[in-house]
């Protein structure tokens, strides 16, 4: 009981430690629930790998933080190896309250999600009953066919899944029965040296404990050793994970000072702001042309040609101005014609004004104009 005390002593210390750390926890947080399996034989008095017992448990449980947690686990016994039989399915079964401690969370602090491979340590105390058709162990007494139980073992688990809400263990354990100590034998004919729980091997046979008195104590011949697998799902929390979150932690003087700014503000009077909004439409300054803005360009019937007199007109025009051209001619021709021969007037000026540097905004040809010879460009200069 000492070794139990001192366990949830230290287990209790770390998870004080953890609770700084991470999310608070509601009533149905952090609960998981496994299946087990394996096998056991007597830890004293036995063949290496022989006299197996094979076993199937269930386990459920509740982390309180990332280092502490308890478990309920109930096992059932198929085998009567290495113990005599008693004429039954199951020999005996085994509840237990455990208390766990991973210690590589104490050890090691909680990152914000489980680590791939963890170490809890278990330990716990549960009451072990034993079935039997045999009528010698029915007419034992309950004393002898009930028994409390301590167990104590390490998990060595593995956790997987898209939230890690899923592990793998293997766990080695150490199971005692407690027995009391035998003060003294009398010789009693019993005819059958095998107990009704198989632990009393040690009384010699043809005889039997005269009392039983004395208090429970853990004795190693009194005891079975046992070596389970068992995978365990962790159902999802109120915050939507299936494991503990990390709260970030504010300093004391941040939150004082943050309920000091609400504060003023709350006491604070409503005020009236007035504010006069004048929308100001940006004048747009139309250009008026005049004549010294246009420079006119005069081409041969039926041609698109500059002329050395056009090339020089359009030489007085400025390097980066911006400017419009319109291409035109004359009545003669049809329309189709027309149409494409002014279009190809203003585009052979719009060319060399734009290998002199000059922006040409637009170069449009706009067929015939007027009713007399205006076989021209006109250049617009902005």
């Amino acid at each position: 009981m000492k070794k139990l005390v001192l366990m949830l002593a230290a287990a209790s210390m770390a998870a004080s430690v953890s609770a700084q750390t991470v999310s608070e926890s509601k009533t149905f947080d952090n609960i998981y629930v496994g299946l087990n399996g394996g096998v056991a034989t007597k830890t004293t008095g036995h063949k290496w790998l022989s006299d197996l017992d094979p076993n199937a448990g269930v386990r459920v449980g509740r982390y309180f933080t990332p280092v502490f947690g308890l478990a309920v686990e109930g096992n059932a016994y198929f085998s009567n190896k290495p113990w005599g039989s008693t004429g039954t399915v199951v020999r005996a079964t085994n509840v237990s309250l455990l208390g766990t401690v991973n210690l590589s969370n104490w050890f090691g602090g909680y990152q914000g999600e489980p680590r791939t491979f963890e170490v809890s340590a278990l330990y716990g105390l549960g009451w072990g009953h034993v079935f039997t058709n045999n009528k010698d162990v029915k007419n034992s007494t309950s004393e002898q066919r009930n028994r409390m139980t301590s167990k104590a073992a390490l998990d060595f688990a593995f956790n997987f899944g898209s939230e890690k809400q899923f592990q793998f263990y293997v766990e080695p354990s150490i199971n005692f029965a407690f027995l009391g100590q035998a003060r003294k034998y009398q010789v009693v004919p019993t005819g059958n040296p095998l107990s009704p729980v198989g632990v009393a091997e040690h009384v010699p046979y043809g005889y039997k404990a005269a009392s039983q008195a004395g208090q429970p104590a853990y004795n190693i011949n009194n005891s079975f050793v046992q070596l389970n697998a068992g995978i365990v799902y962790k159902f999802k929390n109120s915050n939507g994970t299936h494991n503990f979150t990390i709260v970030t932690p504010r300093d004391q003087a941040e939150i004082d000072a943050l309920n000091a700014q609400i504060n003023e503000l709350r006491n604070r009077k409503p005020e009236v702001i007035t504010k006069e909004i004048v929308k100001e439409v940006p004048s747009v300054k139309v250009k008026e042309f005049t004549v010294s803005d246009l420079v006119f360009v005069t081409f041969a019937q039926g041609k698109s040609a500059l002329t050395a007199d056009a090339k020089a007109a359009l030489n007085n025009i400025k390097e980066g101005v911006h400017v419009q051209v319109v291409g035109t001619a004359s009545p003669e021709g049809s329309k189709e014609l027309n149409d494409r021969l002014s279009q190809a007037r203003a585009d052979v000026v719009a060319n060399y004004l734009r290998a002199r540097g000059v922006k040409v905004d637009e170069a449009t040809g706009k067929g015939v104009q007027g009713t007399t010879s205006n076989r021209l460009a006109v250049v617009y200069v902005k």
